[in-house]
């Protein structure tokens, strides 16, 4: 019999209530049982990026010890093997204190990463990527997007037209080894299904209308200068993993190119393309418990509790 995983995970795309109901499940278990937050979020790892990742407040953080936020600066790169070691290592303190892990977050790469393993891929190849860098310069993205989709529409699928560095390593992993980045990321016999709570709406347009409200909830409450300060640093660049996050990245160019009137209409939907390539991520994972975050009422916090309950006494029992 495998061993229980000691932890419980709660995925869902961008503005589907994570955080919410994250707070919940800890709430109804704090009689039995401590929980502590395992950010599960490639972009709330950045210090100084508050707004723009939806970061929990202060008062949230104190009512429920959380992890993996704010531990690097917006100039160095965080990677999905990064995570799993740095959440095995708090998953592990965690449950030395007695206390339940509760992981939290979008990134699905991490969620995946940490549940299946990481595939060995190839080494980075600096002649392929001054070439592919040659390419960037003299005919732009478009035509790099274009010859993924031609060798590797799988990844290309997943990725957004706009993020050069993704695109840039799949087209390098293509030419280096001759096969599609897709093929080193195979899913993989899991040896005993994680304990996988989903959020996910039953009407698309129910989360797009929280992501536009969530969007410029942000603007209200000052993400634009929070960006021209990231930007005065002096340090930072349009090219760096962080501020190529959703929101970020159109924020910047809003302000290089002085648009700022489209920002909004422009940053919502880059980031109904981000939960759209959640959600695709999601339905690969399919040994999750669905949860609809769309009902009316508490009913999918409260299905969220229920379940969190069961998949607790599962591991017990196991």
């Amino acid at each position: 019999m495998s061993k229980p995983h000691g932890y419980l995970c709660l995925a869902g795309p961008t503005a589907s209530g994570k955080t919410a109901t994250a707070l919940a499940i800890a709430e109804s278990l704090r009689a039995t049982r401590a929980v502590e937050i395992i950010s599960v979020d490639s972009a709330l790892v950045y210090r100084g990026m508050d707004i723009g990742t939806a970061k929990p407040s202060a008062a949230e953080r104190a009512q429920v010890p959380h992890h993996l936020i704010d531990i690097i600066e917006p100039t160095e790169a965080y990677s999905a093997a990064r995570f799993v070691a740095d959440a095995r290592m708090r998953i592990a303190e965690i449950h030395s204190r007695g206390a339940l892990a509760l992981l939290v977050g979008g990134t699905m790469l991490y969620f995946k990463a940490l549940f299946e393993g990481l595939d060995e891929m190839p080494a980075a190849d600096a002649a392929v990527r001054a070439a592919l860098n040659e390419t960037l310069a003299r005919e732009g993205l478009p035509a790099l997007y274009d010859e993924l989709q031609r060798v590797d529409p799988v990844t290309a699928a997943r990725l957004a037209p706009g993020d050069s560095q993704r695109i840039q390593r799949a087209l390098e992993v293509y030419r280096v080894s001759g096969q599609p980045l897709s093929a080193f990321h195979r899913e993989k016999q899991v040896d005993k299904p994680p304990p996988l709570i989903s959020l996910e709406p039953n009407d698309r347009a129910w989360l797009h209308q929280r992501i536009a409200q969530r969007f410029e909830a942000m603007l209200a409450a000052g993400f634009l200068d929070e960006v021209k300060q990231l930007r005065a640093r002096g340090d930072l660049h349009a090219d760096l993993p962080s501020m190529r996050c959703v929101g970020y990245r159109q924020a910047w160019e809003a302000l290089d190119s002085g648009d700022l009137a489209s920002l909004p209409e422009r940053g919502i939907a880059a980031t109904r393309q981000l939960a759209k390539r959640q959600v695709t991520w999601l339905r690969g994972m399919p040994y999750r418990h669905v949860v609809a975050c769309d009902r009316p009422g508490p009913v999918p916090e409260v299905e969220a509790i229920a379940l969190a309950q069961r998949l607790i006494a599962e591991q017990v029992d196991a």
